[in-house]
């Protein structure tokens, strides 16, 4: 009975933390640090956008990267000044620890000025991107 019962706590708490996580997934949201980082075009690899800049961590075999490419992309097209950039993580690892990015993808929201204002580890959706733009611009 008490394996039962143990079982039973085990499967409610793992899940209740899918729950949380997926629910956490690709929001775009403001962490404490956003605001104090500022990225260069040189460091992206890309030039920055007149209103606002979309970095993208990605790698190689993140199947949701494509995904986030193509809905940044499009947001990118629709959205005057607006820049698209994505960086391959594996490559940048320096940039990648200097700004905390823990799995890919990972969208970076940029001011003109090179400053992160949003952030969303995961997969974006587009209405998200487009509200995170306007605090950018």
């Amino acid at each position: 009975m008490t394996g039962l019962v143990v079982c039973v706590a085990v499967l409610a708490a793992s899940g209740l933390y899918g729950l949380l996580h997926q629910r956490r997934q690709g929001r775009i949201r403001v962490r404490a640090k956003d605001g104090a980082e500022r990225l260069t075009a040189a460091e992206i690899g890309g030039p920055l956008g007149e209103r606002a800049t979309l970095v993208q961590f990605s790698s190689a075999f993140c199947s949701p990267c494509r995904a986030t490419r193509r809905t940044l992309g499009e947001v990118a097209e629709m959205v005057a000044g607006v820049a698209h950039v994505e960086i391959d993580a594996e490559a940048h690892l320096d940039l990648v620890r200097r700004l905390s990015i823990l799995k890919t993808p990972t969208v970076l929201v940029l001011d003109a000025d090179g400053t992160v204002v949003r952030r969303a580890a995961g997969q974006p959706r587009k209405a998200d991107v487009i509200a995170a733009l306007g605090t950018a611009v």
